[in-house]
């Protein structure tokens, strides 16, 4: 009896656990399945589970799960919608199966990996299918023809590859396809122009290659087509102009030739029209004024020439016109002054000429306008802003002359106004106090007169500065000019400007000062010592006096000051001694006397930043040894000269001796030394000793191009590159090693000195101490730290092309020769390296009175321009994108931004997000794949100017 119950309670046992398990219906269960095949770190489908006990009513728990949906009567699940869930891993779905009633499925946003399961295409009632922004890869799964209901599928931002899946063509209800941003090669096939009802396509930012099929014409229902971002080869097909119903046609950076078809003029209907960054020529096609309800036209950066067509005066929806980068020319038509929706004109770096229509402005609410680098003359349209909108004004470059236009003077709403470099005349007239959003104001360059306004310091949002160059402007400095919260730029040399420097009342954010060339006068006053974030002042050729205050010093990021051809005195303030920052301190012709401060750094100057101060003394200028005093009696005197014979006998003996041994080794084998800026005079043995703690003249690197440290003998440490090189390059070589020992800035590594024979050299260096940015480039850095690098090299390489002359490609910028010094301020190294190991020097062809390079030293400053685009993208991303110049012009931006963002942790910060964004587009113009569409390195500079970010 006690065996039979025993046996009991296991059956009923058993059929409890029987019934549990199937009151688990198919779906839930499939689903569970499918949750045990992912990765849910953040456990973002906790809620998918099945409560203990019996199902009586037969229901399907998942319906009560979050991301999906049943359908009316909750018999089967019609929607699965697992986006942004941080989920990842790979699937297989053959739990699917189940799903056979499954209209819409969602996966987007999340970290799938793997094949896309071909369980999907199983799905036959599917209408939607979203798995983008995934890392799906592989070639796209066959089957998908088996999705006749399918009208969207989204597989925007995946790691596909392989060829574009044919069989997509065979879906005639499909009306969205996007397959934009993953890796799928070679053309488009033809049969993509047999959609039947595809309304959407955007297959760009893939490796596409091959033409354009001339099919894609008779995509009759399509109103949005991106095909862009890919490197197609030939032109744009006629055909195109037969996609009646097209709204939206982006075909940008896809490397097409040849011009623009005058079909396109037939798409009535087009709304927006990109075809920027191609190498397209000929003319604009007169019929596009046939294009009426178009409202953004972007055909910059190809090869165009010729005018804007007058037709152009018809497209009254008209918004933005970018035509910048191109070969264009010709006045600009009226009827651009009479486009009523115009509010965007970028005709930047073309070869129009004439004066800017007198209406523009007039009719239209303009916000952004930029004619720059082109040769037009006249004035300023007098209604540029006169709907008060006008945000952007860039005129510089240009042959424009005149009074500035009235309607700038309470242009309230301009944030940018670069007007530099032209033939502008008379007063400033603008009324700062009235500009409440200005950040940007550069008039230098030109012939104004009358002073800066007196209202400067009410422009409170004013970050960038420029009046230089402006010969008779005359004035002062206005009282309150340091008190402006966010200026960081504050430059007006060469402006006449006379009077005190005011007082640093507040100072928070200004780091650079350039007054030279003016006719100040009085102290520099003591309270610059507000000033935390100076970086650089630069005061030479004025009247000002008194002592250098030692206030300086103590600023902490101050690494830059020149008080040349002033009427300083007294010492050089001891306290400088103890910067960490300083690299230059000019005080040359001056008053200055005492003795320079003993520290190394300040031998490193060079004499020319001392000399012209007769009573100044100390490395590296004379000595301030007081032995004259030691003659004041004939006794002593003559047991001095004693003294001195003997010691002259003993060196005369030495000398000999080692003449002798050094004319045994052979005049080959005769070492020289140069010592440049920094280095302490040291003999040759001196140096070569210290090469080896052997003091083994032989031991020293043997391959040409290798590199070393050695200790000196005051305990200066220096990097050591060696050179080979034969007698009659010897001259050249060393011409060239001057010229790079003689360049001098914050963000180059110095180079000290140079040993040599006829044979070899030694290159001596400044060894930093805090490794190289191939190092660092993995951590984690704050946005600020990030700019500081790119703004260090930036600087760095427009010294090398245009204030050296002639100018010195680097050669080889890559992230190893990128140095940090102890305040992580980073130093080009082995600039001009690689030219003396090839034994070749393309910048020595500079021609120093025009600026003007020869083609071969252009080719390298172009290669230099890419390679600081390159190291841009690395920073930018954390080391992610190396070598990436090609493969981001086939990228859309969007896509790298988002992810760039991420990378750098900016969370919803407009402000930081539109400057990486500026920079972004730096690091896109100077990769551009044709090098003479690439920026110069100062105007790259220039258009990182603005960006530096505040200092917390």
């Amino acid at each position: 009896m006690e065996i039979f119950h025993c046996l009991y309670s296991n059956l009923l046992a058993a059929s409890m656990f029987f019934v549990a398990v199937s009151a688990v219906d198919i779906y839930s269960e499939a689903l569970l399945g499918l949750k045990s095949e992912l990765i849910d770190n953040h456990e973002s489908l906790s809620d998918w589970s099945v409560p203990s006990g019996v199902n009586p009513s037969g229901k399907i728990y998942a319906c009560s799960w979050s991301g999906v949906t049943c359908d009316v009567n909750s018999t089967s699940i019609i929607g699965l919608d697992l986006s942004m869930r941080n989920l990842g891993g790979s699937m297989s779905l053959k739990q699917f199966n189940a799903f056979t009633e499954l209209v819409d499925l969602n996966l987007s946003y999340n970290s799938f990996s793997g094949q896309l399961p071909l369980g999907i295409f199983n799905l036959t009632n599917l209408r939607s299918l979203d798995i983008s922004r995934n890392n799906f890869s592989g070639h796209f799964p066959g089957g998908a023809s088996r999705l006749r209901n399918l009208v969207v599928l989204d597989g925007f931002s995946n790691s596909f590859s392989g060829p574009l899946p044919v069989q997509l063509s065979q879906l005639e209800n499909l009306k969205v396809l996007n397959l934009a941003g993953s890796y799928f090669k070679g053309p488009i096939p033809s049969q993509y122009g047999s959609f039947k009802s595809l309304e959407f396509l955007h297959l760009a930012g893939n490796f596409l290659s091959g033409s354009l099929p001339s099919e894609m014409g008779k995509l009759k229902t399509i109103t949005h087509m991106e095909i862009g971002y890919n490197s197609y080869q030939g032109g744009i097909p006629w055909q195109l102009g037969n996609m009646s119903k097209l709204q939206y046609l982006d075909i940008a950076g896809a490397n097409l030739s040849g011009s623009i078809p005058k079909e396109l003029s037939n798409l009535t209907k087009l709304e927006s029209l990109f075809l920027f960054r191609n190498q397209l020529t000929g003319f604009i096609p007169e019929d596009f004024g046939l294009i009426v309800s178009l409202s953004s036209l972007d055909l910059s950066d190809n090869l165009i020439s010729g005018p804007i067509p007058a037709s152009f005066s018809e497209l009254k929806n008209l918004r933005l016109m970018s035509l910048m980068y191109n070969n264009m020319n010709g006045m600009v038509p009226q009827g651009i002054a009479e486009l009523p929706s115009l509010e965007t004109l970028l005709i930047w770096n073309n070869y129009f000429s004439g004066m800017l229509p007198e209406n523009l402005g007039r009719n239209s609410n303009l916000k952004w306008v930029d004619v720059s680098t082109n040769n037009f003359i006249g004035k300023i349209p007098p209604d540029i802003c006169s709907r008060g909108v006008l945000y952007k004004l860039i005129l510089f470059s240009n042959n424009f002359t005149g009074d500035l236009s009235p309607s700038l003077s309470n242009c309230s709403s301009i944030v940018r106004l670069r007007l530099e470099d032209n033939s502008f005349s008379g007063e400033i007239p603008l009324k700062f106090s009235h500009l409440p959003d200005i950040t940007y104001v550069d008039l230098s360059r030109n012939q104004f007169t009358g002073g800066i306004p007196t209202d400067l310091s009410q422009a409170y949002k004013l970050q960038y500065f420029n009046i230089s160059g402006n010969p008779e402007l005359g004035g002062v400095i206005p009282a309150k000019t340091w008190n402006l919260p966010l200026l960081q730029n504050f430059s007006a040399s060469s402006c006449g400007i006379s009077g005190t420097l005011p007082p640093f009342q507040v100072c928070k954010s200004i780091y650079v000062i350039e007054l030279s060339m003016n006719n100040l006068f009085g102290a520099l006053p003591i309270s610059i010592s507000k000033c935390q974030t100076l970086e650089s002042i630069t005061l030479a050729n004025n009247n000002l006096s008194g002592h250098i205050p030692e206030e300086l010093a103590s600023l902490p990021a101050l690494g830059v000051i020149d008080l040349s051809q002033n009427r300083f005195s007294g010492p050089i303030p001891t306290k400088f001694r103890y910067s960490s920052s300083l690299q230059l301190l000019n005080v040359s012709f001056n008053d200055i006397s005492g003795s320079i401060p003993s520290e190394k750094f300040f031998r490193t100057m060079g004499s020319s930043a001392f000399t012209g101060n007769p009573k100044l003394c100390g490395s590296p200028l004379q000595s301030c040894s007081g032995s004259m005093a030691i003659f004041g009696s004939k006794a002593t005197g003559k047991l001095i000269w004693v003294v001195l014979l003997c010691a002259g006998v003993v060196m005369f003996t030495a000398l000999s001796i080692l003449g002798i041994f050094y004319f045994r080794r052979g005049i080959r084998d005769q070492w020289k030394m140069i010592s440049y800026s920094g280095l302490p005079r040291f003999t040759v043995n001196d140096v070569l000793r210290s090469f080896s703690s052997t003091k083994s003249l032989d031991a020293i690197p043997s391959m040409s191009g290798s590199v070393c440290k050695a200790v000196l003998p005051t305990g200066i440490t220096v990097s050591v590159k060696k050179i080979e090189w034969k007698a009659k390059k010897m001259e050249d070589l060393s011409e060239f090693i001057t010229q790079i020992g003689n360049a001098r800035h914050k963000n180059l590594t110095r180079l000290l000195g140079l040993c040599y024979n006829k044979q070899m050299a030694y290159l001596l260096y400044d060894c930093l101490p805090n490794g190289s940015l191939v190092e660092r480039i993995g951590m984690r850095r704050e946005w600020a730290a990030k700019y500081k690098i790119v703004m260090g090299i930036a600087r760095g390489l427009c010294f090398l092309h245009h204030d050296c002359y002639p100018a010195i490609p680097h050669g080889d910028l890559k992230s190893s020769n990128i140095v940090f010094d102890e305040n992580m301020e980073p130093h080009l190294a082995e600039f001009g390296f690689k030219y003396l190991l090839e034994g070749s020097f393309p910048a020595t062809s500079s021609n120093r009175e025009t600026g003007e390079f020869s083609s071969a030293t252009k080719v390298e400053l172009y290669k230099d321009i890419y390679s600081f685009g390159e190291i841009t993208l690395e920073i930018l991303t954390n080391g992610r994108l190396t070598n990436a110049g090609a493969s981001i012009q086939g990228k859309p931006r969007e896509v790298l931004l988002t992810d760039i963002y991420s990378e750098n942790e900016v969370g919803s910060s407009n402000s930081i997000q539109e400057e990486i964004k500026l920079v972004l587009e730096v690091a896109f113009l100077c990769t551009r794949s044709r090098p003479y569409d690439r920026p110069s390195m100062e105007d790259a500079l220039k258009l990182l100017s603005g960006l530096k970010p505040q200092i917390k």
